[in-house]
């Protein structure tokens, strides 16, 4: 039997390294769930990487995570940082070229789509728009959904918490109808409770979108119930006619009188 250090896998055979070999992880932390959403949407942009998804670990700290060719990792962590650094919630970022197996088992990294981020095929733009708004406060995120359902043709997709008290609701529509439910729903947030922070994302890529919470079900349209189908010809069966006896004829019945 091979042994091997506890903690580490043993060597894995030549196929499985030469998938490893030319796969790199990049990550970039901020302290925002729409900042990090907004970031790996910039980080999908600008080079050829695929999402893996977003780590969060409490007190409002998430990890976007993405995988693929050092060089194009490199670019997208670049553009990551460059973007949560305009939006002033940078934390961190780190890019792993070549991540040993027993890495990618271990930590959330996503080694089970590995076959995924190998592809070459970019992933699609979606027609539509993404609206996060971020408030600290669980009442202040449900008046703000409401609101926004209340005044814009919009989708509610889902909605996120990551610790300190930080809530993000998740909507989609066309990018005026998002823009215009985004101002409403600051309004609300802000009249209930705290808002933390408002972002639009145009056109997301389908990796973005497929690693967003997502709702369990979503309400359909009540449909008009349709006309009972009857047949065209009813046969109906014929009665059977009863001869009634002339009254005319009838015995008239007598009374007996009493003497």
């Amino acid at each position: 039997m091979e042994s091997y250090n506890p903690g580490i896998v043993p060597h894995a055979p030549s196929t499985q390294r030469n998938r490893f070999r030319h796969s790199s992880l990049g990550l970039v932390s901020t302290l925002s769930f729409p900042v990090i959403v907004s970031t790996a949407d910039a980080m999908l942009k600008a080079s050829g990487v695929t999402l893996v998804g977003f780590e969060k670990i409490g007190s409002g700290h998430c990890t976007a995570i993405v995988r693929g060719a050092t060089a194009e990792v490199r670019i997208a962590v670049q553009a990551g940082v460059e973007h949560a650094k305009r939006e002033g919630r940078l934390l961190s970022s780190l890019v792993i070229p070549r991540p040993f197996p027993n890495l990618e088992v271990v930590l959330p990294l996503g080694s089970h789509l590995l076959e995924q981020a190998q592809q070459p095929t970019r992933s699609r733009h979606s027609s539509q728009a993404l609206g996060l708004l971020e408030t600290r406060g669980f009442p202040a995120i449900v008046g703000a959904a409401d609101a926004m359902l209340k005044s814009a043709n919009v989708e509610l997709t889902g909605y996120e918490t990551i610790g300190a008290g930080l809530c993000t609701v998740i909507i989609r529509g066309r990018v005026a109808e998002v823009a215009m439910a985004l101002q409403v729903g600051m309004a609300e947030a802000q009249r209930i409770g705290e808002l933390v922070a408002v972002t639009v994302i145009t056109r997301p890529l389908e990796d973005l979108e497929q690693a967003l919470p997502l709702a369990s079900y979503f309400i359909e349209e009540e449909q008009t119930p349709e006309p009972l189908r009857l047949p065209v010809e009813v046969k109906e069966t014929q009665k059977e006619l009863v001869e009634l006896p002339d009254l005319n004829k009838l015995p008239a019945p007598t009374k007996e009188l009493d003497l």
